[in-house]
């Protein structure tokens, strides 16, 4: 579904950054998602636990992903060694992989703290907003 994929996108997004500014941004994105579909304080709280719950996790996977990818950019050299880089790629793959699941868990988790009116109208909002930007961009390239 279209609406899982734009609250997947910012939570993810959002979860993936730095720590303290994930934790501010956890904060801030609930915030409007609170104000555009008139979330309830105990629906913020259990997204707020949500995201929190798999933060760790996912930062984790992050730091992983990064070192491997250093380590395979490493094997890129005159004297490269096929086996390394295939290694070094499909641990990259692997954690990749995860974490591509971890965010989906994440979003299925946050979707479902919400009504279908609430789904129904942060998708009618996201619409507009998509819009927008489409005829910005538009506007832009003339």
């Amino acid at each position: 579904m279209k609406l899982k994929k734009i609250i997947g996108s910012a939570l993810v997004a959002m979860s993936l950054s730095v720590p303290a500014f994930a934790q501010q941004g956890q904060m801030d994105q609930v915030g409007q998602l609170a104000q555009m579909v008139g979330l309830s304080d105990d629906q913020q709280t259990e997204i707020r636990g949500i995201i929190s719950e798999m933060e760790g996790d996912l930062g984790e996977l992050r730091q992983d992903a990064q070192g491997l990818q250093r380590d395979l950019q490493g094997e890129i050299k005159a004297d490269y060694d096929e086996g390394a880089i295939r290694s070094h790629a499909e641990k990259l793959g692997d954690v990749t992989g995860e974490i591509a699941a971890l965010s989906a868990l994440m979003q299925a988790k946050v979707d479902a703290v919400f009504t279908e009116e609430q789904r129904d109208e942060l998708e009618r909002k996201m619409q507009e907003m998509q819009q927008k930007m489409q005829q910005h961009q538009m506007q832009q390239s003339q």
